[in-house]
């Protein structure tokens, strides 16, 4: 064991750091230390890697009981100050299992030590090597530092800080809810140190985001009898620091998403939007700038009358197009750390911009047009689509998914820029999250209006599509057969067929007994689209008839709800309006008898759908008509169609009184 502690001390060599600096923080002065402290820091900080080695000792140090406290503290503030160093180090010392450690080292009643193993998890913490669930492993800890908070200020500030960035999704948000987090952090809003400050809206703005427990109870809780939203309105204010109201913007943006505060509340539409575009624009920091549009973003994503203030307010719109323009062109730039800065954000700046875009035009036409007009903007999202981040790539699919529900702009800009190029091409190869919005936005350019329709056919789009049929992504199934439903309405009838061919019978029975009654609602829609017009309808009939009428006989019978077994009489009806196809529900008693049964159903739907296939049926002027009447005349179909032309129900009246005139015609 000591081998491997003394090769992890080994790796734990990085850049040497100045003793008294790391000192100054947890108030210890260099009289204060120890020769015996001293004696081993310096070896720390020895050329020689042989005396290095005597630095293991540290972490055996600062474990025993019989050390003097200022060594133990002189230990951790040094262990922290490695910790601040390369990742290496950090693993290194997490090798060393110096967690435990220091966790162990917070029961001490020493008020100074416990800082100086805070402030060392702290660094250790915010490393991204280390592994949040590190906290959580032992169950007493949180309840431990929930107690500590009381300490000091840099108690606080410490352990505010490990807790934001520690809680990493609902089940670590959970834990601290359910240990007090919100009672114990809330007063530390109004402390007197700024750092505390921070750090505790730090940890609020991760507790609440997207968790609907934490935000209606941050609402009603009271700090020196103000409540919590208004006290997160007044670190909005512009005097306050960026960090601040950026942070607060979050905080009150989690809680109107999660249905805390309404969206019309002035605290949102006066305070928290505003400031959010704020931090878009050009004055400020490029970081400043990626937090402020996400954030907006994520605010007014599913709100029509956010989205139409954040559209006109500051020329949001126009001043998002300038987030594609870094980094600037080399020979304007001298300083070559601008330069690494710009480069480092502007897959973030394009991201951010991509995403509020998106927001902004998900429901207003006036919007949507106003962005398509914005500087050279198909082509950012063109270029957008093939991106090596993924990131970037996703998030321009999302803002060209959003554009795409617009009719106006799918008969003109979609087409001008062949937008559906690089979308099929982001479809051959993609991760599951850009598939899922590129099949949705696919399925909006295969609507029967859209020039884009006749070209993505031709690229093999049906193949592709069948393929995600069978995906195991339940959001991959929808679209896959959803942009297969568009693709068919009023398609001619090759490409019905080579929509049935690329499915196959056995997929269709798959898609047919999904779990998921989306998947089976737009199967259903796709064979009602599939069998329309006469010449399509007996020719699918004729090919796939047997199978289609087995699948028609097992959704009847199924427990499905109203809406499923509405679509599947209105196939019926469908197939009772062709010539040929129509002998297939007449030779089938099982069918006719179900249709009987749906028209004295106690749903108006039912009934009315079961009517449309007897209208279709009986109809006069066809061939045959004369037979088919006379059989559903024995089956009593007559006698209820005399009882429904008495209904209450205008439809039903109409439909059964216009059943009967074929009778007496």
């Amino acid at each position: 064991m000591e081998g491997v502690v003394l090769l992890s001390v080994l790796e734990l060599w990085g850049p040497v750091y100045r003793r008294t600096e790391s000192l100054k923080h947890v108030n210890i002065s260099n009289k204060e230390v120890t020769a015996s402290s001293r004696h081993y820091v310096d070896r720390l900080f020895d050329l020689d890697p042989q005396k290095v080695l005597q630095g293991v000792m540290l972490l055996y140090l600062l474990q025993q009981e019989t050390s003097s406290t200022e060594l133990r503290t002189e230990c951790a503030v040094v262990l922290g100050s490695l910790a601040m160093g390369t990742e290496n180090n950090v693993k290194s010392l997490l090798d060393c299992h110096i967690i435990p450690a220091l966790l162990q080292g917070l029961l001490s009643p020493d008020l100074k030590f416990i800082e100086a193993c805070l402030r060392c998890l702290r660094t250790i913490f915010i490393s991204p090597v280390t592994p949040e669930d590190l906290l959580y492993a032992d169950a007493t800890v949180i309840s431990h530092l929930m107690a500590l908070l009381s300490r000091s200020r840099y108690t606080q500030e410490y352990i505010c800080q490990i807790f934001s960035h520690c809680c990493k999704g609902p089940d670590h948000q959970t834990i601290l809810f359910n240990h007090g987090a919100v009672q114990n952090i809330a007063h530390l809003l109004v402390s007197t140190s700024y750092k505390v400050r921070m750090q505790a809206l730090k940890c609020f703005s991760v507790l609440a985001f997207e968790n609907p427990q934490v935000s209606m109870t941050l609402v009603n809780v009271l700090v020196d009898g103000e409540l919590l939203p208004q006290i997160f309105v007044k670190m909005l204010q512009r005097d306050k620091p960026i960090e601040m109201q950026l942070t607060s913007a979050k905080c009150l943006t989690s809680m109107c998403r999660a249905g805390a505060i309404r969206t019309d509340d002035s605290c949102i539409v006066l305070k928290t939007l505003p400031c959010l575009v704020r931090m878009c624009s050009k004055e400020r920091l490029l970081e400043e700038r990626v937090e402020g549009a996400e954030t907006l973003a994520y605010l007014i994503e599913t709100d029509v009358e956010l989205q139409r203030i954040a559209s006109i307010t500051d020329h949001l719109i126009v001043m998002l197009a300038d987030y594609f323009k870094y980094p600037s062109s080399v020979s304007a730039i001298t300083d070559i750390k601008r330069l690494d800065h710009d480069l480092k954000h502007a897959h973030e700046l394009r991201q951010a911009a991509f995403k509020l875009y998106a927001s902004l035009g998900a429901n207003d036409e006036d919007i949507r047009k106003k962005i398509i007009e914005t500087e050279n903007m198909m082509d950012r999202i063109v270029n957008g689509l093939s991106e090596s981040s993924i990131k970037v790539r996703l998030a321009a699919v999302r803002c060209l998914h959003s554009l795409s529900r617009s009719v106006q702009q799918l008969r003109t800009s979609f087409q001008d820029h062949a937008v559906w190029k690089p979308l099929m091409k982001v479809l051959q190869n993609a991760p599951n999250e850009i598939l899922v919005v590129a099949s949705s936005t696919l399925c909006n350019l295969l609507l029967e209006f859209s020039p884009s329709k006749e070209p993505i056919l031709e690229s093999g789009a049906i193949e592709l599509l069948c393929s995600l049929t069978q995906s195991e992504n339940l959001a991959l199934r929808v679209n896959g057969i959803w942009a297969l439903m568009n693709m068919a309405f009023q398609a001619e009838q090759k490409i019905k067929s080579d929509i049935l061919r690329g499915l196959s019978t056995e997929q269709l029975f798959q898609l047919l007994s999904d779990s998921d009654v989306n998947v089976l609602m737009k199967t259903l829609g796709l064979l009602r689209n599939l069998l329309s017009t006469r010449p399509h309808i007996d020719h699918i009939m004729s090919t796939h008839g047997k199978q289609i009428m087995q699948a028609v006989t097992l959704i009847l019978e199924g427990e499905h709800n109203i809406e499923v077994k509405e679509q599947t009489l209105c196939i019926l009806a469908n197939i009772a309006d062709g010539t040929t196809a129509k002998e297939l529900i007449m030779t089938n008693d099982d069918i006719l008898q179900k249709i009987k049964y749906y028209m004295s159903h106690s749903n108006a739907k039912l009934q009315l759908a079961a009517m449309f296939c007897i209208s279709n049926l009986i109809w006069n002027e066809e061939e045959g008509s004369q037979e088919r009447q006379d059989k559903l005349r024995d089956m009593g179909i007559v006698d209820i169609l005399h009882k429904l032309s008495q209904s209450s129900d205008p439809n039903l009246c109409d439909k059964a009184k216009t059943a009967l005139q074929q009778y007496l015609a």
